[in-house]
């Protein structure tokens, strides 16, 4: 029970667009360069991506990887699979209204339909995506627990949960004797925004330094997600959002610069290094085989406490 995060962090790929922004078979075409550098764990949900799928829901990528599987025996064999339960809309075109939530007949319905569009009969990480407080949280406890005891998932997570509720989710599983959630998702990037700015994106829960403190003290593992802030660290068309524009990032930027120039790397590499170093793992969007190429390259970057002293000092 409670598995603990023994391994090495690693580049999580990001398949949000699959299906619908990015073409399937630009998506396998991502996907084997991924596999071929030695990438393991595939992030997507039930839910990806409603809003830019005709249809109104969700369920494109969750499709597009299964797809893949299919056309490529022997692959799931190399791979872990995370997804997540709670947005996706019960009818078209209706967000947040008819979100499916937590209760434990959405979640069992949810993870069942993720498996039949995945064609797995299990995924290794399913995530709550986000709180839903309308449900007895025992209750959303217990649905998960179920699945593991049932084998349809390996470990279970909390993605955009505060702190506190996780730490009464997992009082509640060890007393009802069931699998707790033992992984945080939640998001983070070298940059911040300005404090107490409400953030642009609905539903995005900043990583707090309580909730690394907590997962540290209870061996959770920590998944980022918006690592790369959309491209905007590399591409001057896209631009970090108004909320970021403050003297910290202007000092973080700089500091960017010269170590990606000293360690002759990306900026992109530097900030998932940067994050690797804190047992973090990022999740990285791609839409071409080289985007993800690079990524994975950031793996052989090692930041010394220097490093760490120059971005702590500048943020």
């Amino acid at each position: 029970m409670g598995g603990m995060n023994t391994d090495e962090p690693h580049v999580v790929l990001g398949t949000m667009d699959f299906g619908t922004r990015v073409a399937p078979e630009r998506a396998f075409a991502v996907l084997d360069s991924f596999v071929a550098g030695g990438g393991v764990w595939l992030d997507t949900a039930n839910c990806y991506s409603f809003w830019a799928d005709p249809s109104g829901v969700g369920g494109a990528s969750e499709r597009v990887i299964g797809a893949w599987l299919r056309a490529r025996p022997g692959v799931r064999e190399r791979v872990r699979i995370a997804t997540k339960v709670r947005q996706n809309p019960l009818i078209p075109h209706s967000w947040p209204q008819s979100a499916e939530g937590l209760s434990a007949r959405a979640v069992h319905a949810g993870v069942e339909g993720s498996l039949e569009r995945l064609g797995v009969d299990h995924v290794d990480l399913l995530w709550a995506h986000a709180e839903d407080r309308g449900v007895p949280l025992e209750e959303t406890v217990d649905a998960f627990g179920e699945l593991v005891a049932k084998g349809v998932a390996v470990r279970v997570g909390a993605a955009n949960h505060a702190a506190w509720r996780v730490e009464r989710a997992r009082s509640s599983a060890r007393r009802r004797n069931v699998e707790p959630w033992s992984a945080l998702q939640l998001r983070h990037s070298l940059v911040r925004p300005r404090p107490l700015t409400p953030l642009a994106e609905a539903g995005h829960r900043m990583l707090a330094a309580e909730d690394l403190d907590y997962a540290r003290s209870e061996g959770l593992a920590v998944w980022s997600y918006s690592s790369l802030m959309w491209g905007s660290y590399e591409r001057a068309d896209k631009p970090l959002p108004q909320t970021y524009d403050h003297p910290g990032t202007t000092r973080v930027l700089a500091v960017l610069g010269d170590v990606a120039d000293e360690l002759s790397a990306t900026r992109n590499q530097v900030v998932l290094a940067w994050l690797m170093r804190q047992g973090i793992d990022p999740i990285v969007g791609a839409s071409r085989p080289e985007q993800i190429e690079q990524a994975l390259a950031a793996r052989r970057l090692r930041l010394d406490d220097g490093h760490l002293a120059r971005f702590a000092e500048a943020r």
